[in-house]
């Protein structure tokens, strides 16, 4: 089968295409024809090995994983002996990250505990766009966030991934939610129904006065003391990406700042594919809709990672792998 191999920690621009042997599902797997990946932090970080944290966990010198990618959508076409929830040609849908990754190839065996039936009314494109961002979201703000009606609500990085899926599970909640990203993202922002958004080129949020209930932050790049004066009293911030000399601030700080002023200030460990089906059920209602920036062809996958780390995309980048 076709795949994106890594072979040594680099640049994007440094890992091949080239063929392995297609894998066979062990009796509680099934194995899924991938159709729709989509681009994440995880193949940032570890296609470069950076953040160093990264190598204590997937390899110090070499990476441990031989085919990046975390997020797919396809159709299982064989079941392992024990699989009882899942049979061939049913379309499925999950997250990787806790499975070996490889969802950059034709083919991956998947345990089925791991997989979610895709919601049938999106396409393959659509839902490799929800598992690890949509549940970032809705675990960020609604498990650990505990949003409320009538609060004050922003996201940092809301032109994103998180983002643009963020704001819409808010909308039933009866929040005002501001949205931080590039200039080049506002109007998108602002169609999916941010009441406020700001170009973080032109606007430090932490320096405008203006204080928040909660604070979803993708992106981790000023002071824990900064994000602690944004907070309104009994506020919570809530990271999950960035800069992980902030986010380790924010981890080993925050609870002190917590225990003197009542302010929460945490960093979200995020539980692969626990809440899938409640994304589904978003879907279903028509209450959730992935932002696609794409599709794109399997041979660009190199460049995109690239144009991930930048940070210019639009919602998720999805490749079709499988057209």
């Amino acid at each position: 089968m076709k795949a994106i191999l890594l072979s040594e920690y680099g640049l994007p621009k440094d890992l091949t295409i080239g063929n392995v042997p297609k894998p066979v599902p062990d009796d509680d797997e099934v194995l899924v024809r991938i159709q729709s990946a989509s681009i994440n932090d995880w193949d940032w970080g570890l296609v470069r090995g950076n953040p160093f944290v990264i190598r204590l966990f997937f390899g110090l010198k070499k990476p441990k994983i031989s085919i990046p990618g975390v997020d797919i959508s396809g159709t299982i076409v064989a079941v392992g002996s024990n699989v009882n929830s899942f049979k061939n040609g049913d379309e499925v849908y999950c997250d990787l990250s806790d499975s070996g990754h490889g969802g950059f190839a034709e083919y991956v065996c998947v345990q089925e505990k791991t997989l979610s039936k895709k919601p049938t009314s999106i396409s393959h494109n659509g839902a490799a766009a929800l598992p690890h961002a949509g549940l970032l979201a809705l675990q960020g703000l609604v498990e650990k966030g505990k949003v409320e009606t009538g609060q004050r609500v922003l996201i940092n990085g809301a032109g994103g991934g998180v983002g643009t899926l963020g704001i819409q599970i808010l909308k039933s909640y009866g929040v005002e939610v501001t949205g931080v990203d590039s200039g080049e993202k506002l109007e998108l922002m602002k169609s999916l129904g941010y009441d406020r958004v700001m170009d973080y080129k032109k606007t430090d949020f932490t320096t405008t006065g203006e204080k928040y209930d909660l604070i979803l932050d993708a992106k981790s790049n000023r002071s824990v003391f900064k994000y602690a004066r944004s907070l309104k009293k009994n506020g919570r911030y809530i990271t999950m990406g960035g800069s992980m000399v902030r986010i380790l601030q924010i981890a080993l700080i925050g609870p002190l700042i917590s225990l003197f002023t009542g302010k929460k200030l945490s960093v979200l460990i995020h539980q692969p594919n626990r809440g899938l089906d409640q994304l589904s059920l978003l879907v279903e209602k028509g209450q959730l809709r992935p932002v696609v920036d794409g599709p794109y062809g399997f041979d660009q996958i190199p460049g995109l990672i690239q144009y991930f780390g930048e940070g210019k995309h639009l919602g998720k980048i999805v490749v079709e792998i499988e057209k």
